[in-house]
């Protein structure tokens, strides 16, 4: 019986057990459902606001992507602005360097031209001679200007030569003659490294022979006594002719020295008008100090008359300084008397006797 009463105990507590447990899991299942509902709901909100969140980096992302593209953009287009201008500028340089590439080749070609005529003309004695003679002429203008009074071209001597150029020098130098010489012929057959060694040495003779000759010629004709100096001047146009005979040909300066001939290229000739310029103006000076030095006595004369005449003017003024001085004191005395005199008060009696008698 005892087991039965525990037996229907036990079951009533398994039985309130499960009910309880179903009543548990009903509240799991609503507390789950409530859970997932509300998870279900914050999830989307979540999501929501994830979404908006995100849209609202993207705008932010695409605005700021947007305005560093605008950065590089102008960044690049005043880049290509630039290079454009910097290649414009160059391709503008490149034509202007071309132009001028071409204007120096037309020069080059017109220079060559200017050569082969030059040629042409100094294959000829005589144009050779006037080409000297006109070397001559621009080097004395260069150095001294046109002056008849220091050199004269083509002036005629007493012995009837005519001489290209004579140069007034100061003595003892005296009157130099200058004659233009330009031997060219056998001196570019000798100079030639195309021509045989016997032509090179026959035209070596024949150069020098030439040389010699216009040496005697000059020393002959235009150094006469009491009229020209001792000595006179050979022109050599040519700067290679003159370096020629300088540095391999020493026995023509030697003989030229004893006929009293001095050889000159352009060069040389400058340097040596220069230095005679030089003397020129020297002696120019000096013979003009002694005037300056006697203006200078007579000037220091009349200052010294203007001297005692300002020293008795000084005087004068001086007295006639004191004079107004005196005349003024005078008259500040007279003016204060005055003054005195217009204070004083008159009585009315007087002012009676004074108004009748107007």
């Amino acid at each position: 019986m005892e087991y039965i009463i525990i037996t229907g105990i036990v079951m009533l507590i398994v039985l309130a057990i499960i009910n309880l447990l179903k009543n548990e899991e009903t509240n799991v299942a609503e507390r789950l459902g409530k859970l997932e509902a509300n998870m279900i709901k914050e999830i989307s909100t979540f999501k929501g606001d994830m979404l908006k969140d995100l849209n609202n980096d993207f705008n932010n992302l695409k605005d700021k992507i947007e305005e560093r593209l605008m950065i590089i953009n102008d960044k690049v287009n005043e880049r290509l602005d630039q290079n454009f201008e910097k290649t414009n500028k160059t391709f503008i340089n490149i034509l202007e360097r071309l132009s001028k590439i071409d204007e120096a080749q037309k020069n080059i070609e017109a220079l060559s031209t200017d050569i082969v005529s030059l040629q042409s003309i100094l294959t000829d004695k005589k144009t050779r001679g006037t080409f000297g003679e006109i070397n001559l002429r621009h080097i004395l203008e260069s150095v001294f200007g046109v002056n008849d009074k220091i050199y004269k071209m083509q002036y005629l001597l007493s012995n009837k030569t005519m001489v290209d150029c004579v140069l007034f020098a100061p003595q003892p130098l005296g009157t130099i003659g200058i004659d233009s010489k330009f031997p060219l012929e056998n001196y570019q057959l000798m100079v030639d490294r195309k021509n045989s060694a016997e032509v090179r040495n026959v035209a070596e003779k024949a150069f020098k022979n030439d040389i010699k000759k216009h040496i005697n010629a000059i020393s002959e004709k235009y150094i006469i006594a009491g009229e020209t100096s001792d000595q006179a001047i050979m022109f050599l146009p040519a700067e290679a002719i003159f370096a020629e005979i300088n540095a391999y040909h020493p026995d023509i300066i030697e003989y030229a020295y004893t006929k009293r001939v001095w050889l000159v290229s352009p060069t040389t000739l400058i340097s040596t008008l220069t230095v005679i310029q030089v003397v020129i103006k020297d002696m120019e000076r000096d013979k003009y100090t002694s005037i300056i030095h006697r203006e200078l006595n007579l000037l220091g004369k009349d200052f010294m008359r203007y001297k005692e005449r300002w020293d008795k003017l000084a005087r004068s003024i001086e007295t006639v300084n004191k004079d107004v001085e005196g005349i003024h004191i005078t008259s500040n005395k007279i003016a204060k008397r005055f003054e005195e005199i217009n204070q004083v008060e008159i009585s009315t009696e007087e002012n009676l006797k004074i108004e009748e008698t107007n």
